[in-house]
């Protein structure tokens, strides 16, 4: 699994020109499901996004995560990131999750991360969606399970 983590101001997800969720202060993160992706790797992550480190902790350190600041977080499906880019100038997604076992596995990442997040919003699965964000930092992390 792949987690793709933003700090922002604000967030929101539109789809067909209706805004389906939105967030304050908090994550962005596009998470993306692979092949190998189970139970126990679900729930690393989830304690991953949720412990991880990149608020600042009032002295000019990233000491804080998302739940010491008490902060919302928008999740959005994005595959793209399971992408094969190291040959030619064509992606293969041959690592992603079959689309419908990707979107169970990414219903349940979210049920993860609701249990201990207070305010936790979703873009739709297989959607085309619109992400409007105001990066904080900008402060972006890449983590992988």
């Amino acid at each position: 699994m792949i987690a793709l983590l933003q700090r922002v101001q604000s967030a929101s997800v539109v789809v067909e020109e209706n805004t389906v969720a939105s967030i304050g202060a908090g994550l962005l993160v596009y998470a993306a499901l692979q092949q190998d992706d189970d139970a126990q790797t679900l729930s690393r992550m989830a304690e991953k996004v949720l412990a991880y480190r990149l608020f600042d902790d009032g002295t000019g350190r990233m000491n804080q995560s998302v739940m010491d600041v008490r902060g919302e977080m928008l999740l959005v499906p994005q595959f793209t990131l399971a992408a094969d880019t190291r040959k030619g100038l064509r992606a293969s997604f041959s690592k992603a999750a079959e689309p419908s076992r990707a979107a169970e596995l990414f219903d349940r990442f979210s049920d993860n991360l609701k249990i201990n997040c207070a305010k936790v919003q979703t873009g739709i699965f297989g959607t085309c969606m619109q992400v409007h964000s105001v990066n904080d930092g900008p402060v972006t992390f890449w983590l992988e399970v």
